[in-house]
């Protein structure tokens, strides 16, 4: 007589603090592109013509691509296709095609796969998120060997429900295909929390599991599992007690309620938003209210700005699903990597530092910007909730000064139509080196600054975004981003001025003790991590948590600051 069915487990790292329950299905992509035997005699002009026909295509669905995932994911998940187009372009690989093709007489396809394996094993053999960069290289090096040799994409968006995908790496292209309503969750063999499939996941509050290593192998198809995003288990054939908990959720439990510390310092916990139904997951996971609401959202996709009712009616919606909360609006930021075509955009050598953000509004889009500004008003008066104004890429006083005389005259304009109006929050994002050399004298203009950390990272540690071979710079732990953030901090005591943050480094529950340390007053994510960070919320004791921000901001080398957050308990 067989006894009780016992879970068997295979343990990973967690992506996500979300679980999911569902049936394996195995993603090979390696088997829909099989190369013969190069022929003995190729026509290198003919191959190499081959190959530039394939990188223009290349090109073309990356470009694609991009625009897709800022729409469905998000403009940060966005940005690794534009990697890829480096990639795609890099001198290191088209030379290397070159010299496979003209020097070692092989067709196209092959000499695509030659080129591309010497940087995939460099990449390979770093640290951190670098070694992961290697999977950006097969993504680039997968597309065009499709391409070359015309093999079908597998299509994970036909998937059917309940799938858990068990794969032994996923890309960026890969992983922007699940869907969400779909797909229980996915579970690979190799990668890390860094991981674009990882950041991909959290973004699409996707249960996964990655880095499960050999044993993921051995799993058949059709098994049902448990992926537990929190812990990074994956049951097998899981018993009723343990699918009943997943169903549930093992997720932290959503607080509906604000939270606060141990020793009684609320924080306010907000979510990051951009189309309506990430405010619909923002109510759903308790989100407090909105600490970033990207507007530039309204404007993309279209032939024509968004009118002045329009946007009246999409803020005022999202000001009444928080009635008890808080919306802080970012104001157009139109430029870098957002192109829109009916605006005069101008080419740039490094659009990043260019004409953007509250550069524009004060310039070519001043219309633009007091059409927003008449609907922020208004919204303010007739939505339930608080709202915020803030401004983007900031760096001067009179930057502010300038955008404050405009609200102010749109506010006199409304009065003297006798249009009913109110004068909301004002603030700024704090992402550029010189708004924090400023700080203090920001600090009297406005009512509030939020710190934008993935700008930030970027321009403090001048590591563009998107550039993936620095991107070990740009990660929020390294010591002079973290002092960036301190200084922003002593900035605003003594003011009325409260701070919060709004980029990635915020959504991270393991940097929650950290970031409250600093003196950080309100936190805003991704609504999937919403409710494990105001868990995390409860357990901090202030004082504690001064004094590890204190030791932490002391270190001189990532690695110290990665040493000292873990021995105070904290993951790396």
């Amino acid at each position: 007589m067989s006894g009780p069915a016992v879970d068997r487990r295979l343990q990973g790292e967690g992506a996500t603090p979300l679980a999911g329950v569902g049936t394996v299905v195995w993603y090979r992509p390696d088997d829909s592109v099989d190369l013969d035997e190069p022929p003995e005699d190729v026509d290198p002009e003919a191959e190499l013509a081959r190959f530039e026909e394939a990188s223009e295509t290349a090109r073309t669905e990356l470009e694609r691509e991009r625009e897709e995932t800022r729409e469905r994911v998000g403009e940060e998940e966005a940005e690794v296709f534009g990697a890829h187009l480096q990639f795609l372009s890099d001198p290191m690989i088209e030379d290397g095609v070159e010299a496979a093709v003209t020097d070692d007489g092989l067709p196209a396809p092959h000499a695509v796969r030659a080129a591309f394996a010497g940087p995939i094993e460099q990449f390979e053999g770093m640290d951190g998120r670098m070694k992961e960069r290697a999977d950006d290289l097969r993504d680039v090096r997968d597309r065009l060997l499709r391409i070359l040799t015309g093999a079908e994409r597998v299509d994970l968006r036909s998937l059917p429900e309940g799938s858990v995908v068990f794969a032994e790496r996923l890309t960026p292209s890969d992983t922007a295909q699940l869907d969400p309503a779909v797909v229980a969750g996915f579970v690979t063999a190799t990668g890390g929390r860094t991981s674009h499939a990882a950041i991909f996941a959290r973004s699409l509050a996707l249960p996964a599991v990655v880095g499960v290593g050999a044993g993921l192998y051995e799993v058949d198809e059709g098994t049902e599992v448990v992926v537990d995003g929190d812990t990074g288990e994956v049951v097998l054939n899981p018993t009723e007690e343990t699918r009943a908990r997943a169903s549930g959720g093992l997720d932290a439990p959503v607080r509906e309620a604000p939270v606060e510390t141990s020793d009684g310092k609320e924080i306010e916990v907000a979510a990051n938003v951009g189309r309506p139904a990430e405010i619909e997951a923002a109510v759903e996971r308790g989100a407090d209210g909105v600490g970033l609401y990207r507007s530039e959202f309204l404007f993309v996709d279209r032939d024509a700005p968004p009118g002045e009712a329009e946007q009246y009616e999409a803020y005022r919606d999202a000001l009444d699903a928080f009635p008890d909360g808080r919306v802080v609006v970012r104001t157009l930021d139109i430029g870098g990597d957002k192109p829109v075509p009916y605006l005069d955009l101008p080419e740039e050598e490094n659009p990043f530092l260019g004409d953007r953000g509250i550069r524009r509004s004060l310039g070519n889009d001043a219309d633009l910007f007091e059409t927003q500004l008449r609907a922020l008003l208004r919204a303010a008066a007739a939505g339930a909730g608080d709202l915020a104004v803030m401004l983007p890429l900031v760096s001067t006083v009179e930057e502010v000064r300038a955008a404050r005389t405009r609200l102010e005259a749109v506010a006199s304009a409304l009065d003297e139509a006798g249009v009913d109006h109110a004068i909301p929050e004002f603030g700024v994002m704090i992402e550029t080196p010189a708004a924090v050399l400023m700080g203090p004298d920001l600090a009297s203009e406005v009512d509030f600054f939020s710190i934008g950390t993935n700008d930030l990272a970027q321009y403090v540690m001048a590591a563009a975004r998107g550039n993936e071979r620095v991107s070990e710079l740009r990660d929020f732990r390294q010591p002079a981003v973290i002092r960036a953030i301190r200084e922003t901090v002593r900035a605003a005591e003594g003011t009325e001025c409260w701070v919060g943050m709004c980029g990635e480094m915020a959504g991270d529950p393991d940097l929650t003790e950290l970031l409250l340390g600093l003196g950080l007053d309100e936190l805003s994510m991704s609504a999937v991590t919403v409710p494990a960070v105001k868990q995390r919320v409860t357990a901090v004791d202030t004082d504690e948590a001064r004094e590890l921000a204190t030791h932490v901001a002391s270190a001189s080398t990532k690695e110290q600051v990665v040493d000292r957050l873990t021995s105070q308990g904290e993951s790396p």
